[in-house]
C-alpha cells in the first residue's frame, strides 16, 4: 500500500500557515507571511526533489492546489522544478472547484474524501505527497490516513496560526530521519506507530 506524506514548513510552534508569501494566507489576521524566505538553503532543493523522487501523486486541498498552480503552470518548459510540478498527477479536494484544468494533471475529488483516499493508498505506486492543505491534512489525521510526516522546522515561534496537527487525536510517531541545514532549519520524519493487527496500543 502507499504511503501518504505530510510534508510542511513548520515553526517551533507547530504553524504551518502561509510560509511563502506575505499574501499566501491571511485567514485569522496571519500576518507574518513569508517566514521561510530568510532561511533558505539550495540544500533544502535538494531535500524537495529528493522526496518528489519518491512520490508520484499530489494530494492538496483548494487552496494550496490554486497557489501552487498559479505559480508552477505559467513557468516556462526546462525550469527543473517547474517541469516535475507539472508533470507530476495532482489530486485536488473541493467541494466548490467545477474545473480543474488551471493546472495540468489534475483531478478533483468532490465528495466521499475518506474513502477516496483510502483508495487512492490502495492503487500500486509511490507516496502520496501533501503540503500545505491544513484542513485536508487535518481531516487525514483524524482518520489515521497519515503514513508519515516530513517536516522541515524552522527555528522562530509565530505565536498562533494554523498548526500541521489537529487537536484531538493521538498519534505515536517514530523517528526516521533528522538532519539539519546551515541555516538552523532542522528536517525531523516521522512514521506513524500504529497497533500491530489484532494488538492493542498503549500509548
Amino acid at each position: 500500500m502507499r504511503k501518504i506524506v505530510v510534508s510542511e514548513f513548520m515553526s517551533l510552534d507547530g504553524v504551518m500557515q502561509a510560509p511563502g508569501g506575505a499574501e499566501e494566507d491571511t485567514e485569522g489576521g496571519f500576518t507574518h507571511g513569508g517566514w521561510t524566505q530568510p532561511y533558505w538553503h539550495d540544500d533544502m532543493g535538494a531535500h524537495f526533489f529528493q522526496a518528489m523522487s519518491e512520490s508520484d501523486a499530489l494530494l492538496l486541498g483548494r487552496k494550496t492546489w490554486q497557489g501552487h498552480g498559479a505559480a508552477f503552470e505559467p513557468m516556462p518548459a526546462g525550469d527543473p522544478f517547474g517541469d516535475t510540478m507539472k508533470a507530476i498527477r495532482k489530486y485536488v479536494v473541493s467541494t466548490t472547484l467545477t474545473d480543474v484544468s488551471a493546472w495540468r494533471n489534475s483531478t478533483l475529488i468532490k465528495d466521499d474524501v475518506v474513502e477516496q483516499v483510502r483508495a487512492l493508498k490502495a492503487r500500486p505506486g509511490k507516496n502520496i505527497l501533501i503540503d500545505g492543505s491544513s484542513v485536508l491534512v487535518h481531516t487525514l489525521a483524524r482518520n489515521d490516513l497519515v503514513d508519515e510526516y516530513s517536516l522541515l522546522v524552522y527555528p522562530l515561534v509565530l505565536g498562533g496560526g494554523k498548526k500541521v496537527f489537529p487537536d484531538g487525536p493521538h498519534a505515536g510517531l517514530r523517528l526516521v530521519e533528522t538532519r539539519s541545514f546551515p541555516t538552523g532549519v532542522v528536517l525531523m520524519r516521522y512514521a506513524t506507530e500504529r497497533p500491530a493487527a489484532g494488538g492493542e496500543h498503549n500509548g
